[in-house]
């Protein structure tokens, strides 16, 4: 495969227990269909539960044309913002593969950390029904649904109880 910035050929590498293909001179980085997703579940197992779907809420997302190649069709790329984030990814709209900049998977992961933050302070009760509806319905396995169900309940009561540590006091002096 041909780097995308025309830099010769791409090596093959494990990132986060997926391989991919990068390029060792401006160390971009090539994600199959599904990888980035896996990338980022085997880089912060607290995020499982947080979905990646650059095409979620279709009416915000932009196309963007790039001189960028897909390294695996050879078809023109197109720049897609992740979510609202400033990052700006590369997508083949035939193969579904996407391209990071150096430096982009780090600012996604630190998007998705901030937004899992505000996700289970602010709509935890909504997140909860959603997860556990996927437990039982969703695309994964019911035992993957159910450790994702499982974390955001931990992670709300981690997050919840040390913003409010006066009611981990009246908590833990309930009559037992």
């Amino acid at each position: 495969m041909d780097c995308p910035n025309k830099h010769g050929q791409m090596q093959k590498a494990l990132f986060h227990n997926v391989e991919v293909d990068y390029c060792a001179e401006c160390l971009g980085i090539w994600f199959d269909n599904g990888e980035l997703a896996l990338a980022k579940n085997d880089s912060d197992k607290q995020l499982n539960w947080l979905d990646f779907d650059i095409w979620r809420d279709k009416g915000k997302f932009q196309l963007l044309p790039t001189e960028r190649r897909c390294p695996s069709c050879r078809i023109p790329l197109v720049h897609v913002m992740y979510d609202n984030s400033n990052v700006k990814i590369d997508f083949c709209k035939h193969c579904q593969g996407i391209w990071l900049d150096r430096g982009e998977f780090k600012q996604i992961m630190i998007y998705l950390k901030k937004k899992a933050d505000y996700e289970i302070l602010h709509h935890y009760a909504k997140n909860l029904v959603v997860q556990l509806w996927e437990v039982f319905g969703g695309p994964q396995k019911f035992r993957e649904e159910l450790e994702e169900f499982l974390m955001l309940a931990k992670l709300f009561n981690y997050k919840f109880l040390t913003q409010h540590p006066h009611l981990e006091k009246l908590i833990e002096d309930l009559p037992k």
